[in-house]
């Protein structure tokens, strides 16, 4: 997911690179029938980046889940959510 929603910044002229876009993920288990399976995944996204981006990151945000194979192939079966805070840059 982080490459996706880095890319699809990237392509509007937002860096993403060099360390500008990170991500920290948490993910919440279950117990079903004595196995621990996956249930929920929260990506909390952090863009190092000017105030003056804020509309476009939203946008983009709102959007590039759905063109991500790894969301696509997953969310189906586990709850995927994501957010992110923008950080001076």
């Amino acid at each position: 997911m982080v490459g996706t929603f880095g890319g699809a910044l990237e392509a509007r002229k937002i860096s993403a690179s060099d360390g500008n876009l990170t991500a920290d993920v948490r993910g919440e288990v279950e117990t079903e029938d004595g196995v621990l399976v996956i249930k929920r995944v929260h990506v909390a996204f952090t863009l190092r980046a000017s105030a003056g981006v804020r509309e476009t990151v939203e946008r983009v945000h709102g959007v590039f889940a759905n063109r991500c194979p790894v969301y696509r192939s997953l969310y189906t079966a586990i709850q995927i959510t994501s957010s992110y805070t923008l950080a001076s840059g």
